[in-house]
């Protein structure tokens, strides 16, 4: 598949990046109606409907796939589970701006699992950066939360699994989209998600007990906002600049996401945001600053 220019590249990962920073917001209020798996079916399913008519109108068929895609399109989709449901999963007992935060990692995070697995950076180049994001993490999920709940130390550790998932479903379409178009992987891998989650409504309800009434107009708009822009809009956007930069160039996008989260966290949910959140913002970015300046250096030969 042919790669997209490098300024379009960046400007869909910019675009990806600030809107799944207001989609952090969508997903604090969506929870007051339903539970996290509802809302992460729900979305997905929405998300499919939309990929899945873009696709059929453009492509309309999959026989480029072989049994080997096929599987890796599975596994990849287990990365799109554990991003969605995780993190939902997390802003139960998390804040918003606190979930905003640790999700300013995921450049490092996929920028060191990228050097360790694909080597397309020097392991050396990264671990400082790493080093310095992690710690940000650390005290903005130890002493910075603003609890939701009683667990919100579970709740950071949800949130950065649902990190950690995206950065390895990241690495791993890259080299499925040297074969196929992103938006077959993008519709293929949300309906595996979509598929393994849907018994897991037997154990997690709550609109589906209380009825379809029971949900607020400002939560069908969160759920919305989560379905067009979150999913469909934004996810597409980002397979597009992975495909044209690479994960770990890529990923360095993403440090608009956590500034996006904590201002509309603030604005919309009022929801404090003190000097800790601060701090770890600021550890986090130089961090990403640090392994973008490394992976930039030509390499010596």
């Amino acid at each position: 598949m042919a790669s997209p220019s490098t300024s379009a590249a960046y400007g869909a990962l910019a675009l990806a990046a600030v809107l799944w920073g207001g989609s952090i917001v969508a997903q604090k209020l969506a929870l007051g109606s339903f539970s996290a798996v509802e809302a992460s079916v729900l979305r997905d399913i929405g998300g499919l409907a939309i990929l899945l008519t873009t696709w059929w109108w453009q492509e309309e068929t999959l026989a480029k796939l072989t049994a080997r895609d096929l599987l890796t399109l599975g596994l990849l989709g287990l990365g799109v589970l554990g991003n969605h449901l995780l993190i939902l999963m997390g802003l139960k007992y998390v804040s918003g701006a606190v979930a905003g935060v640790i999700i300013g990692s995921a450049p490092v995070v996929t920028a060191l699992l990228s050097a360790a697995l694909i080597q397309d950076v020097p392991l050396r180049s990264v671990w400082a950066g790493g080093l310095l994001s992690c710690a940000g993490v650390a005290l903005v999920s130890i002493a910075g939360f603003q609890a939701a709940g009683e667990q919100p130390l579970l709740g950071s550790a949800l949130v950065f699994l649902g990190v950690v998932s995206w950065a390895l479903y990241s690495i791993g379409s890259r080299a499925m989209m040297d074969r196929v178009s992103a938006l077959t992987v993008n519709w293929t891998t949300l309906l595996v998600a979509t598929v393994i989650q849907i018994p897991l409504l037997w154990t997690d309800r709550k609109m589906l007990d209380e009825g379809v009434a029971s949900v607020t107009m400002p939560d069908w708009l969160a759920l919305g906002y989560l379905v067009i822009f979150a999913t469909a809009v934004a996810q597409q956007a980002w397979l597009f600049g992975v495909q044209g930069i690479g994960p770990s160039r890529a990923s360095v996008l993403g440090n608009l996401t956590p500034v996006a989260a904590v201002a509309l966290s603030a604005l919309i949910l009022h929801e404090s945001v003190g000097l800790v959140e601060i701090i770890g913002i600021v550890l986090i970015l130089a961090g990403v600053w640090g392994v973008d300046r490394q992976t930039a250096k030509p390499t010596k030969s």
